[in-house]
């Protein structure tokens, strides 16, 4: 969502960099660039104008002029104004009241109110350990109701019996007494949508706040729309407490002004953002993340917390414990493929590494993930044998092979040419004394010290040399696995 903004704040940032000492003038006229580009992102003017001018007069300060590096010093100014404009900080869900905790789900026909309620709720039962009922009080759309069952069942969370013909007061009354003879910690109440903001949606929403006096109301809001997100923020901050908004399809392509300016506008904290359509896409909002994306300084953290998730325990051990022998074969090489596959894909991971701009071009030249596909699927033609032991792979496996995956002899030929290298590179390591001892090195020689050893003047592919510098790390350039860069030449 945020590339185009990205793409033209690192161009301006680029300039000021390349200089040893910047002028007020300098300054001025990147900050007049910041703005056009903040507005091309669809950001609200008062927002673009307001940003501007604070990160402008910090900028011009005898500090950042007489600083050594003097472009790095404003990119940490445009850095600290962004998470400033999307929040300062994370803002958590307040549950902490005798249950059940009551969550109003309000916004919009079509924001995706439904889904989200289902996504919050296998967020809050599988990450916080509570036990959730849904219940939907939406009786003018049709089959709204059956909806928000179907999702529960597919996120495992339990939805409230449908009466026909109840009334949304009723419901919610129903639900948050089923809540307290079932002992449910979360009550999460799916309200009725509207084409636009109007009196009956308002007064609906307010007799269901009055009767069950909810912990959090929520608005939910297609990030899609733009500055029309905005305005209906406003239009329901006016007549209902809000107390946070989800952003749904934050994935999307619009260009993000919505999510810059939704503090700044209504003063309500974003907690949630939409990154997907499956059940599970939905991610906590950390403004200091969203903004180190946006400058290209990557997401480590949400990088890891990923992984943590989405690893799997025993395949990491059976691994690591390869690994030690220096084995390496192509079910090894497969699971490795389906943990970046679960992990989101290369263009997943490439948003959230540092020196994004390297990386991208990486995982455009991957075909934007057709690479991980077109090798699970080769990988899935060979058989348990073939994939334990690549050497029995001859000119007619091959051809099965190819024809097996949809793929060719040649592309057959560049994954086991990766698998190769892999293999190697595990096997200098056992040489080296494993991993442990390579850790160990990294205390005294650093990356090179650590890595020189595993080739003869040179390092290992993939592991250093060719491929784009992470700014800021040291050490040698991120790369792709080893090989990658080889099967996906055409």
């Amino acid at each position: 969502m945020f590339d185009s903004l990205s793409d033209r704040l690192g161009s301006v940032f680029d300039k000021l960099r390349g200089r040893g000492a910047l002028s007020e003038a300098d300054v001025r006229s990147a900050m007049r660039e910041v703005r056009v580009a903040l507005l091309e992102a669809d950001v609200a003017l008062p927002v673009a104008r307001d940003f501007v001018d604070q990160v402008t007069e910090r900028a011009v300060g005898s500090e950042v002029l007489r600083s050594i590096t003097p472009g790095q010093m404003v990119v940490k100014i445009v850095h600290d104004a962004l998470v400033e404009m999307l929040g300062s900080d994370a803002s958590e869900l307040h549950l902490d009241v005798t249950p059940p905790a009551v969550i109003l789900m309000v916004g919009l026909q079509g924001s995706g109110k439904t889904t989200t309620t289902a996504k919050l709720g296998k967020r809050l039962m599988e990450r916080e350990r509570k036990r959730v009922l849904m219940a939907s009080l939406d009786v003018a759309r049709p089959a709204a109701q059956e909806q928000l069952a179907v999702l529960g069942r597919q996120a495992n969370v339990d939805t409230l019996p449908v009466v026909a013909g109840q009334q949304p007061v009723d419901i919610a009354k129903r639900a948050i007494q089923a809540a307290k003879l079932q002992a449910y910690d979360v009550v999460l109440l799916d309200t009725a949508g509207r084409l636009h903001v109007d009196d009956a949606l308002m007064g609906e929403m307010k007799a269901v706040a009055a009767a069950t006096n909810p912990t959090e109301t929520l608005l939910v809001v297609d990030a899609l729309t733009g500055q029309d997100a905005v305005n209906v923020a406003k239009g329901f901050a006016g007549e209902v407490d809000l107390t946070g908004v989800i952003l749904t399809r934050l994935d999307g392509d619009a260009r993000g002004g919505a999510a810059l300016s939704m503090r700044a506008v209504t003063g309500k904290p974003i907690k949630f953002a939409g990154v997907g359509e499956a059940i599970d896409k939905l991610e906590a909002f950390h403004p200091d993340r969203v903004a180190g994306r946006i400058l290209g300084m990557g997401d480590v953290v949400s990088l890891v917390e990923r992984a943590a998730e989405t690893i799997q325990a025993e395949e990491a051990e059976k691994l690591a414990g390869k690994m030690l022998k220096g084995k390496f074969d192509l079910d090894d090489l497969r699971a490795q493929i389906g943990q970046m596959q679960r992990m989101g894909g290369l263009g997943a991971l490439a948003s959230m590494m540092p020196g994004i701009k390297g990386m991208k071009g990486a995982a455009e030249k991957a075909g934007d993930g057709k690479a991980l596909v077109h090798l699970e699927a080769m990988m899935s033609s060979m058989t348990a044998k073939e994939r334990a032991k690549p050497d029995l792979i001859n000119a007619k496996r091959k051809i099965r092979i190819a024809k097996g995956s949809g793929t060719t002899v040649q592309e057959v030929n560049k994954l086991l040419k990766m698998h190769q290298e892999m293999a190697t590179v595990m096997k200098r390591l056992k040489k080296m004394g494993g991993l442990g001892k390579l850790a160990a090195m990294f205390g005294k020689g650093g990356m090179e010290g650590a890595l020189g050893g595993l080739a003869p003047g040179a390092m290992p592919p993939g592991l250093g040399g060719a491929g784009p510098a992470l700014p800021g790390l040291g050490g040698p350039a991120f790369n792709l696995p080893p090989g990658f860069d080889k099967f996906t030449k055409k």
